[in-house]
């Protein structure tokens, strides 16, 4: 069954072009304000909507999405109101693939059957659960995907070839390499060595390949997009909102318009990769 994800690389496949992945955290920094953010993306250039499911324990995030995540649940966001916010979302965009991406422990407490039942209807076309190994595939991944939804997973640079086909074997969507070790905003991708990594994956499967972590500009992003089938940019497009907020952390009239203009920039230098290449 194809989803938004699969028509989305389909397309960009024929246009010659890697994809441009933007994150920003559900809810932050209040939930229609979150609205109005994610509905500016694709207008100003986003490809694919990864949405953060806050948590209180988010181990492989760096301080600016724990801090995303803290703003979002101390604005009542929970993992019901984040399918609120896809739905809401749905309402005036059919076609923009979206991702969830968290950890299993709200999945697990609001029910796996339930939440995929309602993600489903909610608009929702992946997930990305980042503490479930493939060990634990039947929580979680099996029943995903036999709801229609892709499940996509993690590979880093010490995901080496003996690993590789089990954390392959039930991925749909994309691969998400993560393009440094350590958590998100650490550090900056180093181009070159994702290019051999990206390489090194697609002798092992036939899906796309997304980069993410440590792309924070349009440079680094096109230098990205032009080794890999996209780029995927989370911690910049959060520090941009953080920066915007007034002293107590709330929105402004700044708020929307310094994430879209930010990830207007990075999706220019994903596009700049075709150009270059031409």
């Amino acid at each position: 069954m194809a989803t938004r994800i699969d028509a989305c690389f389909e397309k960009l496949k024929r246009e010659g072009r890697a994809a441009f992945v933007t994150y920003l955290m559900a809810g932050d920094p209040d939930p229609q304000t979150s609205l109005e953010l994610i509905k500016a993306l694709p207008r100003a250039g986003a490809d694919i909507i990864e949405l953060g499911i806050p948590f209180t324990d988010p181990m492989a995030d760096g301080p600016s999405i724990q801090a995303a995540g803290l703003r979002a649940l101390n604005a009542g966001m929970s993992l019901k109101k984040t399918l609120e916010l896809v739905r809401g979302f749905r309402r005036d965009d059919g076609a923009t693939p979206l991702v969830l991406m968290g950890y299993y422990n709200p999945i697990y407490i609001y029910g796996v059957d339930k939440f995929l039942a309602e993600a489903r209807t909610a608009g929702v076309d992946g997930l990305i659960i980042v503490d479930l190994p493939p060990e634990e595939d039947t929580e979680l991944c099996v029943p995903a995907l036999k709801a229609g939804l892709n499940f996509i997973r993690l590979a880093t640079p010490t995901t080496d070839d003996k690993r590789l086909p089990a954390v392959l074997a039930n991925t749909s969507g994309f691969v998400y390499y993560v393009s440094i070790t350590g958590i998100t905003g650490a550090a900056a991708a180093d181009s070159t060595a994702v290019g051999e990594a990206v390489a090194r994956i697609k002798r092992h499967t036939s899906l796309p390949v997304c980069v993410g972590f440590g792309i924070r500009t349009p440079q680094a992003a096109q230098a990205i997009a032009k080794r890999a089938d996209g780029a995927v940019v989370g911690t910049a497009l959060v520090d941009a909102l953080r920066g915007s907020l007034d002293a107590e952390g709330r929105a402004t009239v700044r708020t929307v318009s310094a994430v879209a203009e930010l990830a207007a920039s990075l999706a220019q230098g994903v596009r700049g990769a075709q150009q270059a290449a031409e």
